[in-house]
């Protein structure tokens, strides 16, 4: 997903993690606020996932062509599945699934769902869920794996409300890559197509399919886990705060994260979900 800019304060972690710290904050200031309520020992692992998940997302970002897109999530497999780069993020991604930090299986799971991105549109409301559900939801569960959950996929709805959120909050932002990440099925229904959202995302009819996904995806969050505090996995949960503070304004977004977002997400950091 496509993340906004804010500024989060300086990460107590190593200063050998600071890099990628500061990369994760720079390109993915949400998830980063919520790492810092991770314990220092796993945050490294924590930021080398989200650092991942931002070069997946780099793969469609950075070219109009499909192929190419297609490669750079298959160079991303391949580190996955042992091949050693000399990448600012390939190396520490490697490092935390060589010491069982992160497993394999999920974060294959990511790049297979974000092929998805390659496609011209998304056709359906259920694949539009099951795009979530892999990519922003597979993060979630990976997340949630490396601080020891019980029961790691059931933060997989967490992660796709938060990967919902950013797609709605992000429709302007793609419509200028000339991209749409809604789907078909849902524009049909407010008369649009994808390329309509493209040529004018500011419509009203656009809010309106935005407003009706946006309740779609608070869906995710019916029934989902409440991590309470003290809770080692309640960092992979946190992104959800955010996600329903999201949703709960769509269609008309805040531009930037306001105090009120970054306090509550420290309120549930502290006292749990």
């Amino acid at each position: 997903m496509v993340s906004r800019r804010v500024s989060y304060g300086p990460p107590r972690t190593p200063s050998s993690t600071w890099p990628l710290a500061a990369l994760v904050r720079r390109h993915d200031p949400d998830r980063f606020l919520t790492a810092l309520f991770a314990p220092a020992e796993q945050r490294p692992a924590l930021f080398a996932l989200y650092a991942f998940n931002h070069e997946l997302a780099r793969a469609r970002e950075v070219t109009k062509e499909p192929a190419i897109a297609l490669i750079r999530l298959h160079w991303w497999r391949e580190v996955v599945q042992g091949a050693q780069r000399a990448h600012e993020v390939a190396a520490p991604l490697r490092a935390a699934l060589d010491a069982g930090a992160l497993a394999e299986a999920d974060l294959l799971g990511v790049i297979d769902a974000r092929e998805v991105e390659v496609d011209p549109h998304i056709e359906t409301l259920d694949d539009w869920r099951a795009y979530l559900l892999g990519s922003a939801g597979g993060v979630a569960v990976a997340a949630a794996r490396l601080l020891r959950a019980a029961s790691p996929e059931a933060f997989r709805p967490l992660g796709a409300a938060f990967g919902a959120a950013g797609v709605l909050r992000s429709t302007t932002l793609l419509a200028r890559q000339q991209r749409c990440l809604l789907p078909a099925e849902v524009l049909a229904a407010h008369g649009l197509t994808p390329y309509d959202v493209i040529a004018a995302p500011a419509a009203p009819s656009v809010g309106q399919a935005i407003a009706a996904l946006a309740d779609e995806a608070r869906r995710f969050l019916a029934g989902a886990p409440h991590p309470g505090r003290g809770d080692p996995a309640l960092a992979a949960a946190l992104p959800a705060v955010l996600a329903a503070r999201d949703l709960g304004r769509a269609p008309h977004f805040a531009p930037y994260r306001t105090l009120a977002d970054r306090l509550a997400v420290t309120r549930a950091g502290l006292f749990g979900l």
